[in-house]
Formats: C-alpha cells, structure tokens, sequence
C-alpha cells in the first residue's frame, strides 16, 4: 500500500481543550473561594489543564478517528486514480468532508458524462451499421439474382450490374469519408496550404452544380459582383470539398424557386469569412448542437431520398478546425439556414 502523509488539524484539539480549561478552571476558583483558600499560584491550574487536555485528546482524535480515516482511504481502492488519493490524508472531519463531496460530484458527473458517451457509441454504432448495410444488401441482392439465372439475359445482366456497381460506389464512397474523418481527427492528413482566389473556387462549385440546383429551379448566386480576386491561404481541394458539401445541403434541404447565396467579407486585417445561405427548410434549435456528428440526421425516418453519406458536415469541420478557423451556424426552422467559415488572407 502506497504511504501516505498525515495531514495533521489541530482545531478539534484546541478547541475542545480551550472549552475543558475554561469549565474546570471556573470550577476550581469558585471551589477555592467558597472554601477560602483561593491564591495566586492558581493561574498555573489553566495552562497545565489545557496542555495535559491538549495532549489527550489530540492523541485520541490520531488514534480513534484519524486511523479510521485512513482505513476508509485504505479500502477505497477506486481512489488511486484520482487527485483525492494524491492528497495528504487529514485528521479536519471539515477538510475531509469537502474532499469527500468534491469527489463524489466529480464522480457523478463522471458517471453521467460516460453515459451520455455510451448512448452516442450507441446511436453511432446503429448509424453505420445502417448505411453500410443498405448498399451491402442492394449489392448481395442484385448479385444473388444473376447467379440464379438473371445472368443468362443480357439486358438484366447488364442492368443488374450496374446498380451492383452503383451500390459498391456508395459503399467505397462512406469508407473514404470514414477514413478522411480518422485521418483529420489524429492529424495524419496534412494540408497542401497554397494562396488561391476564393471568388474563383466558389464559381467553380456553382459551375459543377448548376444542373443539380436548375432541378430544384434553385439560383446559385454571389449577394455582390466580386469584380476583384479575394486571395485566401489554405488547402484549395479540402476548401473546395467544404464549398461542395455546404452547397450541395443547401440544394438538397433548399426550397423550391429559392437561392443559395454566398458571401465573402474582411473580418479583420488577416481574416475573411465565407457565407452560405439559403431560405430552405431550416433546422430546429435542438438540432444545432448535434448537426456536425458523424451520421446524424435531422429526418429521423432514416429516409435517404436525398442521398449522401451522413458524413459531409462533419467533414467540414473537421476540414475547417485543421486550418485552425471555426465554422459557425444559424438557422431558424422554416426560415433558411446560413454555415459560415472563417479562412486566413494571404499575405
């Protein structure tokens, strides 16, 4: 068993012995006086009543609570890992208590933080299996159907196939994101910084998803003419990705007839912030917390009309926090929605 100090309080020890001199003391001159032998030698009685006091009670607290104590911290094997078994063991029942309670809230919020992690592994866990057994399913059934005989018509056979491969694509694609997410998480993807015209890089990711957006009669538009380049410094492909995900949500979740619209503005003299806005369906306050977690869903239906891995916003902040700028979000529910991000200027 690890040694441990002794903390040693005197207060108890004091006290009582102060309380013991003053009663005895009062006792004895009064008994002295009524018998008429009261003198001035006296005046020793109360410093030898509270040093004899002192020493015995102390040395009962030591022996009677003090080692009781310390069996208590002894039996306690749970504490070897916490700052409370770090701390000299104390004979103040004052001191003991507050350690006693600081410990169990930290306990409790321990206890209560674990199982909030549990039921989100949970969730987490039901998520994936979900999206990736969709695609395994479509893949297995469409190959279970050539090889009992579909195969021999060419028209099925090809067919067939083709969803197999459409299935296989969806699947390769949620690994990658799965992976890209493990990599941006421990640090192992590095970032190729390089300056670049951000005003270009969105008319490139408005140019890709003008037909997307025509489907849903939705305008990609700037809220100004940016006639001059606004160079940022970053990674151009991992920024793009992020103009891509930002904008492909809002034409999924945008209203029909409605407009994306982005904005670029100074924030201070090295800062530029990015603005992604739509007057689409919106997102209800409790959802905002949860809205860049790995799989989660504001349609709890487990719909995938719109398509996607689940994935997408939590790969934006991951991309953003690696550039080490923040990603910000407003929405109001049936209103729209605006994603802001902040990148640095090139110098």
């Amino acid at each position: 068993m690890q040694h441990k100090n002794l903390k040693k309080s005197y207060k108890f020890a004091v006290r009582t012995s102060l309380y013991v001199t003053l009663f005895t003391t009062l006792l004895v001159s009064v008994f002295l006086w009524y018998y008429h032998t009261f003198n001035w030698q006296v005046v020793f009685f109360p410093i030898v009543c509270f040093v004899l006091c002192f020493i015995v009670v102390q040395y009962r607290v030591e022996r009677f609570i003090y080692r009781r104590v310390k069996q208590i911290y002894d039996d306690l094997t749970l504490l070897e890992s916490t700052t409370l078994r770090q701390q000299p063991i104390t004979t103040d029942m004052g001191t003991l208590t507050r350690e006693i309670d600081k410990y169990a809230r930290d306990k409790k919020l321990e206890i209560e933080t674990l199982k909030v992690r549990e039921e989100y592994r949970k969730e987490y866990m039901g998520n994936i299996s979900h999206e990736l057994k969709t695609p395994l399913f479509t893949v297995q059934g469409y190959v279970l159907t050539l090889l009992d005989g579909a195969i021999k018509d060419p028209k099925i056979r090809d067919k067939y196939l083709n969803r197999a491969s459409k299935g296989v694509e969806r699947l390769i694609y949620i690994i990658k994101d799965l992976d890209m997410i493990a990599k941006l998480e421990v640090g192992d993807l590095l970032l190729n910084k390089e300056n670049f015209d951000i005003v270009e890089l969105v008319k490139e990711v408005f140019d890709l998803f003008e037909m997307k957006a025509s489907k849903k009669h939705i305008t990609l538009t700037f809220d100004i003419d940016y006639t001059k380049p606004i160079i940022v410094n970053g990674d151009r492909e991992r920024i793009q990705q992020v103009l891509t995900n930002l904008v492909v949500n809002s034409i999924k979740y945008g209203r029909g007839k409605g407009t994306t619209e982005v904005s670029i503005e100074s924030l201070i003299k090295n800062k530029v912030i990015v603005r992604i806005t739509d007057n689409g369906e919106g997102i209800a306050k409790e959802n905002i917390p949860r809205l860049f977690e790995r799989f989660f869903r504001i349609d709890k239906s487990g719909s995938r009309k719109e398509g996607g891995s689940g994935l997408g916003l939590a790969i934006v902040k991951h991309i953003i926090e690696a550039h080490e700028e923040r990603i910000y979000i407003e929405s109001e529910l049936g209103v729209g929605s605006e994603f802001s991000f902040t990148l640095e200027k090139a110098e």
